[in-house]
């Protein structure tokens, strides 16, 4: 399925909003994929699957409560951080990259879908003010350098079914990169909540401060 309903088969509760969002984001990321390539022309094609699907990998793992603060560091074209907003419209997400025209294509499509509880920065992780209550990200580089740049930026006020941390999309064998890592974490398998063969490898890595 390359359409909204593949979101629909593994989130059925969806409400018309939602829907209607989640519908607009083929058309939008074609059209500014066209202008700005943040998105490879063979995944386009396979966006809901490879891309708003894989972001949303972090909905099965943590159901951010109402007024949760959430940094997506190095959010390329908006994943995983557009579809999670989508998704949780109560919670406050704020999108950073270090390219600025990845950042304007993530403006422009945040803009078009009407997100109010979405913001984006053109800026490097490390140099972020704020703090939050979680930091998303998919795969920008190995876990040791990300906790390094992220570390100082998590709250310790606490009020999420997890522990404040951070919530990883990673894929392949993560031996090695865990064992330099060094610290605590938890994995959760993709593939225990998607059949697409894309999620066999495909990992949340959480790991709590």
């Amino acid at each position: 399925m390359s359409d909204v309903s593949l979101l629909t088969k593994y989130f059925p509760n969806l409400t018309e909003k939602q829907l209607r969002q989640f519908g607009q984001l083929q058309e939008l990321y074609t059209f500014w994929n066209s202008q700005i390539n943040v998105v490879s022309r063979q995944d386009i094609e396979n966006l809901y699957e490879k891309h708003v699907l894989h972001s949303l990998g972090i909905a099965k793992v943590m159901n951010f409560k109402p007024g949760t603060e959430i940094l997506d560091v190095g959010t390329g074209g908006g994943f995983p951080g557009i579809p999670l907003a989508i998704m949780f419209p109560d919670c406050q997400f704020h999108l950073v990259d270090s390219i600025g025209k990845k950042i304007k294509v993530v403006t422009e499509v945040s803009q078009a879908l009407g997100l109010t509880n979405l913001t984006a920065q053109h800026e490097r992780a490390e140099n972020v003010a704020s703090d939050y209550d979680f930091i998303v990200s998919r795969a920008v580089t190995r876990l040791k350098p990300f906790y390094g740049w992220i570390k100082d930026k998590v709250t310790k006020n606490q009020f999420n079914d997890l522990k404040n941390g951070i919530l990883y999309l990673k894929g392949g064998d993560l031996t090695e990169e865990l064992d330099e890592f060094g610290g605590k974490y938890s994995l959760y398998n993709l593939s225990d909540h998607f059949k697409e063969e894309f999620f066999e490898t495909k990992k949340v890595v959480y790991v709590p401060f």
